[in-house]
């Protein structure tokens, strides 16, 4: 038996490989092989975790944890605690292991070329079951983005795709993932699109699609809890209906930012504390069990609160208390180093906000007729846009959630505004946030992989002829004539970089004493570049110095110059990769 199945193995990785030779009916076929593995994932993953809850929190069968009025015992609250436990212990065992942060699909696609590790993918997704399954406020999209999309990348490096295709693969798988939790195959197809590719062609379309048609078709085929929001008829809207709705999309975007701004400051809170990495979780947990005490909607990702407060008839004023609530816990849980994300939790805040919005315009009679049901979808959006991001990944959710062309307009109008405010007052989503807080500088999953790797030290000439910088301006000049060369590096008595020499300088200045030195002479004293530097940043350099040649050096303490680079070379290069990354994004080549 086991000779049977490592033959088919083999023969169905040889039909892959086979595949590849046709391009983009092969990629077609890699890619729905991927939605359905995503679709299984998912499956996998929702069924461990509701398991965990029916268990840890007695809950009767088919009802889900954050929907219940209250705990069954006080005792539950404690689950959390337990959970902070279990990732105290899993972090011990694997800390040889993994030494660095896991690499998720946005960093992979735009530093690594797709490129991501399996291991770590699995250990994210076995974190974020254990964070959601023993009731932290976070969701699972995260974990099953990273796993499906980790296996992605495996099987796109094993079968020797390019870089282009294996960033495609990464974005279908996690494309996938969102149509397979949800149930929406063209809201995945669009997360994949705008969060995890970065960019949108028509090359794209179709594996895109097939991947996440096959997860959303696997996962129901087999059976997966998938977290379809059903709101029901909605109004319908005409243009000037529009405006209060944008009033919405601004309130959702400033409270994005100031949830993930919460989210670091409890970070920083526990780094203040002095409270170990390890009793992190545990600490969190606790605050979150005694939150989950005043009400179970705090916990997990919030899927059976969100249908218990979409259909309650509560004042805003409770729901303003639920989205506090909420807020807090789920900073509380990330800041403490549970695993998992805040996209369900962005969708059951900003339907929070979004009803709470209505109310208030009804109760102060601005505008009588305004539906909470309407504006708790426009608001869930508009939240999880200036979270997540993704305009149109939330415009289709909204659309495929209520099946009602004519709220899309509103629902697009409030997440544009949103997405605007987030851009120009913080400048991230929350993964981007969170690479930033790690030192990196990226804002999207934009292929910048190729920038990062042109580094000055793969441009510079190393054939350097340096000159002392207490040279005279006649011995300078018998050794370069005028018309020899245009510049010269010169150093100090020590052998660090001093500044640049421009040789029509030391003529222009005939006047002067012959005897005198070249020091006062000398430009770009304090514009080096250093080898790591990369094309962007090297470019960036030659701007703010308005030089045209910039000496290299081994580092700013010693400054000893290793190499030489112009602007003109450099510009060259940038524009062959920019060529380069315009060609894979248009199919070509």
């Amino acid at each position: 038996m086991r000779t049977i199945v490592s033959s088919l193995t083999v023969a169905g990785f040889r039909a892959l490989v086979r595949l590849r030779r046709y391009r983009e009916l092969g990629l077609l076929a890699i890619a729905t092989l991927v939605g359905c593995l995503a679709g299984v994932v998912v499956t996998f993953m929702s069924w461990v975790t509701n398991l965990a809850h029916r268990l840890l929190f007695l809950l009767p069968s088919g009802e889900r944890l954050s929907e219940q009025a209250s705990l069954g015992h006080s005792a539950l609250a404690l689950v959390p605690v337990l959970g902070g436990v279990v990732l105290a212990v899993l972090a011990y065992l694997t800390r040889r292991r993994f030494t660095r942060p896991p690499v998720d699909p946005i960093e992979a696609n735009a530093l690594h070329g797709g490129r991501m590790s399996v291991p770590e993918s699995l250990l994210v997704a076995v974190q974020t079951m254990i964070s959601s399954g023993f009731g932290a406020s976070v969701g699972l999209e995260a974990g099953y983005t990273q796993a499906s999309a980790g296996f992605a990348s495996r099987l796109a490096e094993a079968i020797r795709l390019r870089r282009r295709d294996i960033r495609t693969l990464v974005g279908c798988a996690a494309a996938g993932a969102i149509s397979a939790a949800f149930d929406a195959p063209i809201t995945g197809a669009f997360y994949g699109f705008e969060l995890i590719i970065g960019s949108y062609s028509v090359a794209l379309v179709a594996p895109v699609l097939a991947a996440s048609l096959a997860a959303s078709l696997t996962a129901g085929w087999l059976g997966a809890v998938q977290t379809t929001i059903e709101v029901g008829p909605v109004p319908v809207l005409t243009a000037s209906d529009l405006a209060p709705f944008m009033l919405l999309g601004l309130i959702g975007g400033l409270l994005a930012v100031a949830i993930m701004q919460l989210v670091t400051g409890v970070e920083r809170a526990f780094r203040w504390a002095n409270i170990p990495a390890w009793a992190r979780p545990v600490v969190g947990g606790a605050l979150v069990g005694g939150l989950a005490l005043m009400t179970p909607h705090v916990l997990s990702s919030g899927h059976g609160a969100l249908h218990v407060d979409l259909a309650s008839t509560a004042t805003w004023q409770m729901l303003l208390l639920l989205f506090g609530l909420k807020a807090l816990a789920s900073a509380l849980s990330l800041g403490s180093g549970f695993r998992g994300g805040l996209f369900f939790a962005s969708l059951y805040l900003g339907a929070l906000i979004g009803k709470a919005y209505a109310l208030i315009i009804v109760a102060w009679g601005i505008l009588p007729a305004l539906s909470p049901l309407l504006s708790s979808v426009v608001g869930m959006a508009a939240l999880a846009v200036g979270i997540v991001g993704g305009p149109m990944t939330m415009a289709f959710l909204a659309l495929e959630t209520t099946g009602d062309v004519s709220i899309t307009g509103a629902v697009l109008a409030a997440s544009v505004v949103s997405a605007v405010v987030v851009r120009e007052t913080f400048g991230y989503s929350f993964s981007t946030w969170r690479l930033h807080l790690r030192g990196e500088t990226i804002r999207s999953a934009h292929d910048v992989g190729r920038m990062r790797s042109l580094t000055v030290s793969r441009m510079m000439r190393s054939d350097v002829r340096t000159v002392s910088a207490t040279l005279s301006l006649d011995a300078f000049r018998a050794i370069f004539p005028l018309g020899s060369t245009q510049r010269a590096i010169a150093v100090d008595a020590d052998g660090g970089y001093a500044g640049v020499m421009v040789v029509a300088d030391a003529y222009a200045a005939g006047a002067a004493d012959g005897r005198a030195d070249i020091a006062p002479l000398l430009r770009h004293r304090d514009a080096m570049l250093l080898p790591s530097m990369n094309v962007s940043e090297a470019a960036r350099l030659f701007d703010a110095a308005k030089a045209e040649e910039l000496a290299v050096v081994d580092g700013l303490k010693t400054r000893r110059v290793i190499g030489l680079l112009t602007e003109q070379y450099l510009m060259r290069r940038y524009a062959e990769e920019l060529d380069k990354s315009r060609r894979e994004l248009m199919g070509e080549g």
